[in-house]
């Protein structure tokens, strides 16, 4: 990619022109407030070069964001969320959405969403509905599951996540039939505990848990939750995630979650993991095992061609933020 990027929002759209894969906003190399960015890369597949796109539009005095999630439908990626950061670490969730066309390379603004929502997961249903499922809001996680529908541009509220609500989670849909993995909990002292001096005022913790969900063919707005077993035990932090062929990929992520620039909220530095995780939905069987080539976490999303999955940016080791784009064999 033209720089390095990390928590960046991607998205892959197919066009008469071509597909695109198109990167949004995220971090840059510094890891401070000022490398926060609404930059934006697009590369038509079997193209050369990267094509540098317009900035990300937004109603907020900042206008980098992280955390944002992205998913193409028709023509369009659709960007939603994010988070600001300013100079005193302060963060907002960031109501506007829109809508992108990389071959006019234009916006148009989508309804904002009821509950702004940052580091959730974004996926698409039928070619026409997208649904954010939980997420961080301002000052906490929420357990919303919001449906924006593509055609007529409005929100509606779906059955609520069931398990704990959770910001940094991995999610993926293959037809009607959904998985949220992970993620990091808030958990608040009780009233013995917020007694003692050095307990602090709320913990994000990992929450090593995943649901299966199945939309209803009759009401869009009807989840059937059911508790999945967890393919490891161990929560993975801002995995990317992508279905395939009846297969939900859960790739990279780290066991320590962390603030924005890569150092865990128990101050220590946050590794990043090669694993990958593929539920087959046919048989609700987990296959496992370490097949990242080189480490990789704080992702968005993961993109596909035709050969394999596609990881762009990200953090590696000793929290490098990355330029490259990674392939994944289909055969791992």
């Amino acid at each position: 990619m033209p720089e390095p990027v990390s928590n960046n929002a991607v998205a892959q759209v197919s066009t008469e022109q071509g597909d695109y894969l198109i990167s949004f906003m995220g971090l840059g190399a510094n890891k401070d407030h000022n490398a926060v960015h609404n930059k934006v890369w697009q590369w038509r597949v079997g193209e050369p070069n990267w094509q540098s796109g317009p900035a990300v539009p937004s109603v907020l005095p900042l206008k980098g964001r992280l955390a944002a999630t992205a998913v193409g439908v028709g023509q369009e990626a659709f960007v939603f969320g994010g988070y600001t950061v300013a100079a005193d670490h302060s963060e907002i969730s960031a109501p506007d959405n829109f809508a992108y066309d990389p071959v006019s390379q234009r916006y148009r603004r989508l309804a904002e969403m009821p509950v702004p929502v940052d580091d959730s997961v974004a996926l698409s249903y039928q070619q026409r509905y997208i649904y954010l499922v939980s997420g961080w809001h301002n000052d906490g996680n929420v357990n919303l599951v919001q449906r924006y529908d593509t055609q007529t541009d409005q929100w509606a509220q779906a059955t609520p996540f069931p398990g704990p609500a959770v910001f940094g989670q991995g999610g993926a849909i293959w037809q009607d039939t959904l998985v949220v993995c992970d993620g990091v909990k808030v958990v608040v002292p009780n009233a013995d505990e917020a007694r003692l001096a050095d307990t602090p005022r709320r913990q994000f913790l990992p929450s090593p848990e995943c649901f299966v969900g199945r939309i209803d063919a009759d009401n869009g707005l009807k989840i059937h939750w059911q508790q999945l077993a967890h393919p490891s035990g161990v929560a993975l932090y801002r995995r990317a995630a992508a279905a395939h062929n009846g297969q939900l990929w859960f790739v990279g992520g780290s066991n320590n979650p962390y603030n924005y620039d890569g150092i865990g909220y128990d101050g220590k530095p946050s590794a990043p993991s090669r694993r990958i995780d593929r539920y087959d939905i046919a048989t609700g069987q987990w296959l496992s095992g370490e097949g990242v080539q080189a480490p990789t976490m704080d992702h968005r999303g993961l993109l596909w061609l035709d050969n394999g999955a596609v990881l762009l940016g990200g953090m590696g080791e000793d929290q490098r933020v990355l330029s490259e784009v990674s392939l994944l064999p289909l055969g791992q």
